[in-house]
């Protein structure tokens, strides 16, 4: 593992109590930050900050309720001591279906959950960052966003939309001291596949040039570079992490 040096900072990151969330939280915990773990499974959240070290705070929280962000990022600030870095991590994969035969209910869920909480945490996190005048911002995105998966149409949408959220955030904070940029990931194997039918799953691989899925390692060591004060002249960027799948 390179070192990245994030001594003395505090962080948050959305979904952390597993799969790509918790490689991510690992591996800032290992690079010097303090960590609160925000998910909404409140016994995996306890069960993962236990064997994480007393620099891991538990933060049960739902990213589809604004209310809840915000008291989030209040009790997150309160304990850290601030916020430097905000990693918006938590989706979900919604089900595999043509556009004609969504469901109007699920494509609601998935936008909620991918898009309206990205929005939600950046809206919360950003006061607190523009305050101290520093700040890593990192949403992950997916390579579903830049170029739409057949039958995954609301993952696709909402994914491409943390890719803008991220473009037009980036350029109203560009002049300040905070960062925004977001990582476009091929399919991890973690729980996220629970969601999928194999036929999705088979399709995603026979489309990764390099012929694996991704570590949640290599996902977690480009957000711990991003989350850095290295990270200085990247904003409203889009970093790719897909295996050679996608070269723009």
């Amino acid at each position: 593992m390179n070192k990245i040096d994030l001594e003395g900072k505090c962080a948050a990151v959305t979904g952390a109590a597993q799969g790509i969330g918790r490689a991510i939280t690992e591996r800032l915990l290992a690079s010097g930050a303090e960590v609160a773990l925000w998910d909404r499974d409140a016994d995996l959240l306890a069960s993962t900050c236990a064997k994480l070290g007393n620099k891991a705070h538990p933060v049960e929280m739902d990213v589809t309720d604004p209310a809840n962000v915000a008291a989030a990022v209040a009790a997150t600030a309160e304990t850290l001591g601030g916020l430097d870095i905000m990693v918006n991590n938590a989706g979900i994969a919604g089900m595999n279906a043509p556009v004609a035969d969504y469901p109007i209910e699920e494509w609601a869920r998935v936008l909620d959950v991918d898009l309206n909480g990205v929005f939600y945490c950046c809206r919360a996190a950003v006061p607190v960052m523009q305050a101290q005048d520093y700040g890593r911002i990192v949403n992950i995105a997916s390579i579903a966003g830049k170029e739409g998966n057949a039958n995954a149409s609301a993952y696709s949408a909402a994914k491409a939309g943390v890719i803008a959220l991220t473009k037009s955030l980036g350029k109203e904070l560009a002049e300040t001291g905070i960062r925004v940029n977001c990582v476009t990931p091929a399919a991890a194997k973690t729980r996220i596949f629970d969601q999928m039918t194999q036929a999705h799953i088979d399709f995603m691989l026979s489309k990764i040039p390099i012929g694996r899925f991704v570590q949640v390692e290599e996902i977690a060591s480009l957000v711990a570079w991003l989350a850095s004060e290295d990270c200085a002249f990247s904003t409203g960027a889009v970093f790719d992490v897909s295996g050679g799948r996608a070269t723009y």
